[in-house]
């Protein structure tokens, strides 16, 4: 027992905190809790001598959890009637189109090329969140019919190859097309269902037979984190629901932002430095 704590207990405990803290900011942020859990499970997953294949393994468990976690926050929201139902119907199947197809090009991407694809744009998120202002607005409705279609996809792609939820990109979206910032956090929640599955269900193919896999993995999904973070996003993103509309959601998305800036400057850091 005592060998296993040593060996284990560290990345347990490291797992555990992820979804903590994905889950709250899901619910928080709308931003899909793969912004937290990408880059944890990478340098996780590097550390323990699994770098080949890092990266693939930490954007696809991702979406895999986001899943669970997209349910349960948009629930969550969906209790304070914030949800547009109505824009999630209309949204899901072109974002699903481009799930699959992010995570079919993710899959022959390299592990250098995926992780500083992601960095960049975590930066490039972070710099939203950082200076976004809810009152930008460029439209007074979402789009509908071809550039629907072209942006659902496009969202759906970006966020598979990432591996986070709808809302990173949906909120944004939403907010400069008009909707309130409540409840463009509320129904971009909504969106992780149709990028997670898809793009779960891909990476899972794609992964198969691959060397360098951690254990316990399915294709790119690895089990155990898995498990060990879907039960956390799922119990704690009804908190972060909760929280998003009592706290000053302004200071906290700034704090936020630093701390991705951080993070995306590290993970291209070390990939260029080798």
């Amino acid at each position: 027992m005592a060998d296993f704590i040593a060996q284990y207990g560290v990345l347990i405990a490291s797992l555990l905190a992820a979804g903590v803290a994905a889950g709250i900011a899901a619910g928080l942020f709308g931003i899909g809790g793969g912004a937290v859990i990408v880059p944890v499970l990478y340098f996780l997953l590097t550390a323990l001598g699994y770098e080949s294949t890092a990266m693939h393994v930490a954007v696809a468990t991702s979406l895999a959890t986001i899943i669970l976690t997209s349910i349960r926050s948009v629930m969550a929201h969906n209790r304070r009637g914030a949800v547009d139902w109505a824009v999630i119907r209309g949204w899901s199947a072109w974002i699903m189109v481009g799930a699959v197809l992010g995570q079919l090009v993710a899959g022959y991407v390299s592990k250098d090329g995926l992780t500083l694809f992601f960095g960049a744009m975590l930066l490039i998120l972070a710099m939203q969140l950082y200076f976004g202002r809810p009152s930008w607005k460029l439209a007074h409705e979402l789009p509908k019919g071809v550039p629907r279609a072209g942006l659902g996809g496009l969202l759906g792609a970006l966020s598979a190859v990432m591996g986070i939820g709808g809302g990173t990109f949906g909120v944004s979206l939403m907010t400069i097309c008009g909707r309130p910032i409540h409840q463009a956090v509320a129904t971009a929640a909504g969106f992780g269902v149709a990028i997670g599955l898809p793009g779960a269900i891909v990476a899972m193919l794609n992964g198969i037979g691959k060397e360098g896999l951690p254990p316990m993995s399915v294709g790119h999904v690895n089990l155990p984190a898995f498990v060990l973070i879907s039960a956390c996003t799922v119990t704690m993103a009804p908190l972060g629901a909760a929280l998003a509309h009592r706290l000053n959601a302004n200071l906290l998305r700034k704090l936020f932002g630093v701390l991705l800036v951080l993070v995306s400057i590290r993970m291209i850091w070390k990939t260029i430095a080798g």
